[in-house]
């Protein structure tokens, strides 16, 4: 089929703007930073709330979530404007959120109460305040919606949460400090990094039983830098990435025997991570080095880094 200059046109207009677009945040800049993933550029650099951490985006890509952590709020951003919608209440300190499957509700995880605050994000109230551990952090939700998991840094557990009555149903202990809390897109596993123990949790979710804990060793690299965060698995579940914060690696482990494949050198203090939706390009946030690495995943290897705004905290992309 010949496709003119008005067709070429028309197609332009019908895709949506905010595709191939990875967004990272800034928490000391209190920026957003957008970079084309075709290109590996910065498009854009947009100002926004006070310490802006935890971000994510809705399913069909047109509303961006922030968590503005000074602010005590979450600021939603139009993707294809940049700008300002609304917020939404968050409770305080908010720092790490995750949608539902079906983009609606948002849980997050409000470190200084030591809740999980559940948002209708249509409707701008709040569902549910729920008590969890002390200094909350990561969440999660299962594949099915069924199950949010929120990590306590302080109290050392995995708080399964149940998303219908708002309750938790299982608790399982882990390892110091725990951060992310990472489901497989199968439902098999949950992933659960904890910083300062060093390991990362491999849990079965049906259960909350630890199947195994997944340890790091790098060459020259005193062990107390190797300080699991990020966690991120493909979506047929072959390979899981742990970002190692400052030993300034990110960890390729095999999602099957999850043993560790490879060490892969990054920016400094890398934290968080996302895959584009093709899964060909894996970025991470380095905070201290202020870039952000980007990894062929099929070559594993990075090729590029791209200076953001002032310590790169958090990065999502942008669905097809």
């Amino acid at each position: 089929m010949k496709l003119t200059f008005c067709t070429l046109a028309a197609m332009a207009i019908a895709a949506p703007a905010y595709a191939q677009l990875a967004y990272v945040s800034n928490e000391k800049g209190n920026t957003v930073t957008v970079i084309d993933s075709r290109t590996l550029e910065v498009v854009q650099t947009v100002d926004v709330g006070q310490r802006p951490r935890g971000i994510t985006i809705s399913p069909d890509g047109s509303e961006l979530y922030i968590c503005a952590s000074d602010n005590d709020t979450v600021q939603v951003f139009d993707t294809a404007t940049m700008t300002l919608k609304h917020t939404l209440p968050s409770g305080p300190n908010p720092e790490l959120f995750v949608l539902h499957p079906s983009g609606n509700p948002l849980y997050i995880a409000n470190e200084d109460d030591n809740l999980v605050t559940v948002v209708d994000v249509v409707a701008h109230r709040v569902l549910a305040e729920i008590p969890v551990g002390i200094e909350p952090e990561g969440m999660g939700v299962s594949p099915d919606g069924k199950v949010v998991v929120n990590t306590s840094e302080t109290t050392n557990m995995a708080h399964f949460i149940n998303t219908e009555t708002f309750e938790i149903f299982q608790n399982t202990l882990v390892d110091s400090r725990p951060r992310i809390a990472e489901f497989t897109r199968d439902g098999q596993f949950l992933y659960v990094s904890a910083e300062i123990g060093g390991t990362v949790s491999v849990i079965d979710p049906a259960s909350g039983d630890i199947l195994k804990k997944i340890e790091f060793a790098v060459p020259g690299i005193v062990p107390e830098a190797l300080q699991p965060v990020g966690v991120r698995a493909t979506s047929d579940g072959s390979k899981v990435f742990v970002a190692l914060g400052p030993a300034n690696r990110v960890a390729v482990v095999d999602g099957r025997t999850h043993e560790v494949l490879d060490y892969l050198l990054v920016g400094q203090r890398v934290w968080q991570m996302a895959l584009t939706p093709d899964e060909s390009l894996l970025y991470t946030t380095n905070g201290n080095s202020n870039d952000v690495s980007v990894i062929d995943v099929a070559e594993m290897k990075v090729v590029k880094s791209i200076a953001v705004g002032e310590q790169p905290w958090g990065v999502v992309v942008a669905p097809n």
